[in-house]
């Protein structure tokens, strides 16, 4: 992946609209035309800058509760290298049908943040690390809240469609998988083509991987695809097009994680 030309130690996968340079959040600005760099936005009168978050603190903090509760299933009693081992925090945290249909609803959530290993951890965070980077100061911390717990909640969702009744789900590969739906959604909504990106590319790859490599939760992924999508389709392209109330629109989107939830206990009870 590309750096930005005005901050080489940031990853990004957008480029200026008109001279094709590599810009990160911060040097972003929304044309009629798409993403300009700072140099080429000047060239208009008009301009509107990508929102008003400058930092992804949000990503940074969802980044460290992976990490510690990470740490914490390791020093517990989980393997480093991929299984739950002893671990009281995977055992009790992680996604599994008949504990839902048991009441154990808590998991829909904590499974998110839990991982088989720190391979599975390293991958994930990695995705979370550039995904957010891009996403939180493009929508702002509370709509970027938003996308990543129904993709969470979808995920779960998915994941306890498509599984085993008895077997134990974990990892943030949902709520991973509905911000690359929802990036593309927030590109193509603000003039960007996703594929000039590379994003599309990365999430087919991906898709691929899930569906060829034994022992990934295909449910889960997809379920966060969709639910991210969901998510984003109604807080920037269904805003566009329908008059709302303000707050409609996110109101809406969080119903859909909502929805995931009813779902996940209707089908494991």
């Amino acid at each position: 992946m590309e750096t930005c030309y005005r901050h080489p130690d940031r990853q990004t996968g957008v480029s200026c609209s008109n001279c094709g340079r590599a810009i990160c959040p911060d040097c972003m600005t929304s044309t009629s035309v798409g993403m300009r760099c700072p140099e080429c936005s000047r060239e208009r009168t008009k301009v509107k800058t990508m929102g008003s978050v400058t930092e992804p603190t949000l990503t940074y903090v969802l980044i460290a509760i992976n990490v510690v509760v990470a740490l914490g299933a390791v020093f517990s009693g989980a393997s480093a290298t991929g299984g739950s081992g002893g671990s009281p925090l995977l055992i009790d945290g992680g996604l599994a049908r008949v504990a839902v249909g048991d009441g154990e609803y808590w998991r829909l959530v904590t499974s998110g943040f839990l991982h088989f290993g720190l391979i599975h951890l390293l991958f994930n965070m990695f995705a979370l690390y550039i995904l957010g980077g891009l996403l939180e100061p493009a929508i702002g911390r509370l709509r970027f809240g938003i996308v990543y717990f129904v993709s969470l909640l979808g995920g779960s969702f998915g994941a306890l469609l498509l599984s085993d009744p008895r077997s134990l789900t974990a990892g943030a590969s949902g709520a991973v998988f509905g911000m690359m739906a929802a990036a593309v959604i927030v590109m193509r909504n603000r003039g960007i083509n996703p594929m000039e990106s590379g994003l599309g590319l990365w999430i087919g790859l991906n898709l691929l991987i899930a569906f060829t490599i034994p022992g990934i939760s295909i449910g889960g992924h997809i379920g966060g695809l969709i639910g991210g999508g969901l998510a984003a389709l109604a807080m920037f392209d269904l805003a566009d097009r329908v008059r709302l109330p303000r707050q409609a629109p996110m109101l809406l989107a969080a119903a859909i994680g909502l929805l995931s939830v009813a779902g996940s206990i209707a089908i494991s009870s």
